[in-house]
């Protein structure tokens, strides 16, 4: 085998696709430079014919020395039988390799004693060679709404956190506004709160706001730390100022930690210095990444190649303290949020965000290089959220390295972000079954597999160490049997009636919705109800260019179609201009009486707002991630609106009866 046919070959036994179908059925052909890009970022050499051909040969011998796939499954809870391929000699160590867990020998099968659930390295040597396993001993479904609740339905709210505000005049929502915000809806019997990703943006990345786009999605944003800050931001455009939180924000956030170094009390202390010794390495990481880019940059790809501190010398130990310190006073606050929540009746509590991934040269992929794709950009390609295709900048994880090092970079991020949850939802779940890789060099795009039932797997086990319930958003190309793999490991998928339509384009009865899932009207990448109802969406795409005169006349004419399904309203009887507080009530009670386990409703349209929070494929064209709610948190928890939600919801039974009873 010569050539490209070598080439394809060797993509194809690493786990790139030959092609994928795009929403038109068009087939795009995935070609040799972009088999080459993805094998390099996959940690192997394809650049020419010969490095193809040792490649292939190089992975054919270790293919042969194999007693075992390199990721061995096994469920929790007894004894674990292992099939071998021949006569071996056997070790099983435990997760951090540091301890010998038991060792023997073998005809045709491992018999291991019950292991608690982990990730275990466990090496086989026999006649044809040694080899080392990742043993994935992992409960076989994540937890569920009734293991966790004992409800089988439940409802929330989903809300921009940076958009919230107070009546202190700050110009962010703080984890304080949330836990007000998240009480007083637990008060009205919602079951959880949700809130956009938390991840750590970076200290030195000032422009960075989206919270889709972190530096580390392992630690927090300490824009969301409540503090006093000096003065006030009027904001009277709207719009969160960035720039202007900050500058105050950072400057008391200073102040209060000169302040901790010299009059925290003992315990304050003691928490301090036990949150950091739990850190460990990857705190210190963090903590150097974060003083490294305040001289460097915030993209490691452009530091000097010795760019490193003395963590001895006063001024850098005492720079590493406080961003620590920051992460410390940010997970206290968020946790004490989650615990706010769940005393306030609800049976989750906060319902958080995963990100897909974290920004190309921040500080996860800094210190996690050894699992990372290099030269590649996570993506999308065109698709109803974005018709121009996708490109978003981060770091993806590469299965072949990530499955060399026992998944630690993926479960350490997994088990920060579950620490203060009882909701998960994983942004773009598509990429635990494959994900669209971009390659700098130009090259199009194209998928490469993951080990999806590993994953699954370990996502089980995270889960159920956290007592936490997974929702995976399953939007987009969905592969074959995608979604029924999900619901078996147990993770709830995301139905979004903007999406949810037959073959002529109509909308589904909520009837049949997916029980094992997540209900909502729309997401933060959706035009608002009020936003659909106007066609918002539609002039925003004309108005960018993305469609024409003609593209945006027949999609009003679907969307006319659309509304009067949605408000049982038949021609010729004319639509309501605009959408009044009586639909909206309509289309939530359908949600709410739908099958889906969970309901989620977002405060936009419990505010009856119309510009939406996110528009995929824009940066400046549309004011994404910066737009504050109207009214402050205080009054959002006496609103009359979010009563009458919270009494939708009760009548169809999503509530606890205590909780219907205290509205």
């Amino acid at each position: 085998m010569r050539g490209d046919a070598a080439l394809a070959d060797l993509a194809r036994r690493t786990g790139i696709l030959d092609d994928y179908t795009d929403m038109q059925g068009v087939v795009h052909p995935t070609g040799p430079e972009t088999q080459r890009a993805l094998l390099r970022a996959n940690g192997l050499a394809a650049g020419s014919e010969a490095e193809v051909r040792e490649t292939r040969a190089a992975l054919a011998a270790q293919a042969r020395q194999s007693y075992v796939p390199p990721d061995v499954i096994a469920p929790s809870g007894g004894p674990v039988r292992i099939d071998v391929s021949d006569k071996l000699d056997w070790t099983l160590l435990s997760e951090d390799a540091a301890t010998l867990l038991a060792e023997g020998r073998s005809d045709c099968a491992l018999e291991l004693p019950g292991l608690a659930p982990g990730v275990y390295p466990l090496r086989l040597a026999g006649r044809r060679g040694s080899q080392t396993a990742c043993l994935i001993v992992a409960p076989p479904r994540a937890p569920s709404l009734r293991e966790l609740s004992g409800r089988h339905t439940s409802w929330g709210i989903v809300a921009a956190l940076y958009g919230l505000t107070s009546e202190t005049g700050k110009s962010l929502g703080d984890f304080e506004d949330l836990a007000g915000l998240a009480a007083a809806a637990g008060a009205k019997g919602a079951g959880f709160f949700g809130i956009n990703p938390v991840h750590a943006l970076g200290w030195a990345a000032k422009e960075t706001i989206s919270p889709y786009s972190p530096t580390h999605r392992g630690f927090l944003n300490t824009d969301h730390i409540a503090v006093q800050p000096s003065g006030s931001s009027a904001c009277p455009d709207g719009l969160v100022d960035y720039a202007d939180h900050r500058r105050r924000q950072r400057t008391a956030l200073k102040a209060e930690f000169d302040r901790f170094r010299t009059q925290a009390p003992p315990k304050d202390q003691a928490d301090f210095a036990a949150f950091c010794t739990e850190g460990g390495t990857r705190l210190e990481g963090f903590a150097r990444f974060e003083h490294l880019s305040t001289q460097h940059g915030p993209d490691w790809r452009m530091w000097p190649a010795d760019a490193d501190v003395e963590p001895g010398e006063p001024t850098v130990a005492r720079a590493l303290r406080f961003h620590k310190w920051m992460q410390w006073r940010a997970a206290a606050q968020l946790g004490a949020a989650q615990r706010q929540a769940k005393t306030a009746g609800m049976p989750l509590g906060l319902y958080l965000d995963l990100a897909v991934g974290a920004r190309l040269g921040g500080a996860e992929s800094w210190g996690a290089q050894a699992a990372t794709a290099q030269g590649v950009s996570l993506g999308a390609p065109p698709d109803h959220l974005s018709p121009a295709g996708q490109n978003w900048q981060l770091a993806a994880l590469s299965p072949r390295k990530m499955q060399q090092g026992r998944y630690a970079a993926l479960r350490f991020v997994l088990a920060q972000t579950m620490r203060h949850c009882g909701l998960l939802r994983i942004d773009h779940a598509l990429g635990l079954s494959r994900s669209f890789w971009i390659p700098e060099d130009g090259s199009p795009g194209g998928y490469i597999r993951h080990p999806f039932r590993s994953l699954l797997a370990i996502i089980a086990l995270e889960a159920h160490r956290a007592g936490t319930v997974i929702v995976g958003e399953d939007l987009g190309l969905v592969p074959e049997g995608f979604r029924a793999e999900m619901a078996r490991h147990g993770l709830y998928g995301y139905s979004v009636l903007q999406y949810e339509k037959d073959a002529d384009g109509r909308f589904l009865p909520t009837r049949t919705l997916r029980t094992q899932s997540l209900a909502c009207f729309g997401t933060h990448d959706t035009p608002t109800l009020r936003g659909f109802w106007q066609g918002h969406d539609i002039d925003g795409w004309q108005k960018l260019g993305w469609i024409g005169q003609a593209e945006a006349a027949e999609a009003r004419g679907v969307r006319e179609a659309e509304k009067r399904q949605l408000a049982g309203i038949k021609a010729p009887k004319p639509l309501p201009p605009s959408l009044e507080p009586p639909l909206r009530d309509r289309i939530h009670k359908t949600l709410a009486e739908a099958p889906a386990a969970l309901v989620a409703v977002q405060l936009d349209d419990i505010l009856n707002l119309t510009e939406a929070q996110n528009l995929p494929g824009t940066t400046d064209e549309h004011p994404n991630w910066r737009r504050r709610y109207p009214v402050t948190v205080q009054d959002i928890a006496a609103s009359p609106d979010l009563r009458k939600t919270a009494r939708i919801m009760a009548d169809a039974g999503r509530t606890a009866p205590m909780q219907k009873d205290s509205q």
